[in-house]
């Protein structure tokens, strides 16, 4: 007669249970997997995986990532014959791990240049160096990365082109040069224009007389990513809503790419008020530095609902939805405009616990609007 050690038996009954299947778990990437990918962006720790609370939930909420910072120019191409991709690897690794789609984020910025690229004065060298930029780091990441911010914030409000490096020593034909590399380093990826503020009318018009002259330059350009850096009463839906209308109409996808909500004043808004002026230690700037009241907690929980009804309301037109951090006390609205403030703009908090927002999109799927 054989005898069976309880210990092992106890062990195989133990990998029976967790590798069984599981009943699915309520979360946002669940609720709207028939709908768009639902992202977060992630910080350097959480690529590193520092913090095991933080990476179960990135794990059991989202099934996209952004880098927020790590993959821009001055971390990942730091000196003219040297690039560093420690961490662009491990945010790979990180949403390979994870079965999740991987937003490449961004190649071409004026913003976060290492100080070697903004030196640049000559178009010969410019070429070159966007060349060895783009085609290196899409390349190293082809049939990993699932679609990359190509440019970043190349429009004024008024839908003109920022004065850049870029368009100081190339003119505007780098825009139309940034998506051809990035195309013929991947032609599979799918490319986006990454932008903020692309639901007001001057700076959409601009967007679209953009992606129209990259088209007729015979540019790949697959989708518009519209940041989505709101406030609780602006912009309104209908400025979204037209956007969302504009921007699929030229054939390409619609990303919202960076959203979060802010629940503080901001200085620019203040008539009369010099912008040059100190806020920093203004408490009428940081009205809640200890705790959100729940009349604002509402308010939030309410704009982010109607957000999210617009966006399923066009959601064959909308590719993914990410939000500009995991929780509120890795957001970057807690320094800007004005740092060291208390800000409250996403759907966890810093305990990492679901707050009316949360609830209030997650409602929206659960029949319980």
């Amino acid at each position: 007669m054989k005898i069976i050690n309880p210990y092992l038996l106890a062990i195989t009954t133990l990998l029976l249970v967790n590798c069984s299947p599981k009943k699915e778990v309520t979360s946002l990437k669940n609720s709207y997997k028939d709908d768009f990918y639902i992202g977060t962006a992630l910080s350097a720790s959480q690529i590193e995986e520092k913090n095991a609370a933080e990476d179960s939930l990135i794990c059991k909420e989202f099934n996209a990532i952004t880098a927020e910072n790590i993959m821009k120019s001055m971390f990942v191409h730091p000196q003219k014959d040297k690039y560093d991709f420690t961490l662009a690897d491990k945010f790979v690794a990180f949403g390979e791990k994870n079965k999740m789609f991987i937003h490449g984020h961004t190649l071409i910025w004026h913003s976060q240049l290492a100080p070697w690229m903004e030196k640049i004065k000559d178009s010969t060298e410019m070429k070159a160096f966007m060349k060895d930029h783009i085609t290196t780091i899409v390349s190293k990441y082809k049939g990993k990365i699932n679609s990359w911010d190509v440019v970043n914030e190349a429009l004024n409000e008024d839908g003109t082109l920022r004065k850049s490096v870029f368009l100081n020593t190339l003119g505007e034909s780098y825009l139309v040069d940034a998506f051809k590399l990035a195309a013929a380093a991947d032609p599979k990826v799918d490319l986006y224009y990454n932008d903020y503020n692309l639901e007001e009318p001057a700076k959409r018009e601009g967007v679209i007389r953009l992606v129209k002259k990259i088209k007729a330059a015979g540019g790949k350009i697959d989708g518009v990513g519209s940041q989505g850096h709101w406030k609780l009463d602006s912009p309104s839906l209908e400025e979204i809503e037209k956007s969302i209308l504009a921007y699929s109409a030229l054939g390409v996808k619609v990303a919202f790419t960076e959203l979060d909500i802010t629940v503080l004043p901001n200085p620019w808004d203040l008539k009369g008020a010099d912008v040059n002026q100190n806020f920093e230690g203004n408490p009428k700037m940081n009205p809640y530095p200890e705790t959100l009241p729940d009349s604002v907690q509402t308010k939030l929980a309410q704009r982010y609902a109607d957000i999210f009804k617009l966006f399923l309301k066009h959601k064959e037109k909308i590719s993914r939805v990410t939000f500009w951090g995991v929780h509120d006390g890795q957001s970057w609205l807690n320094d800007w405009p004005i740092k060291g403030r208390t800000n409250y703009p996403l759907l966890f908090d810093t305990k990492l616990q679901p707050k009316k927002a949360y609830n209030s999109v997650m409602q929206l799927k659960e029949g319980k609007e």
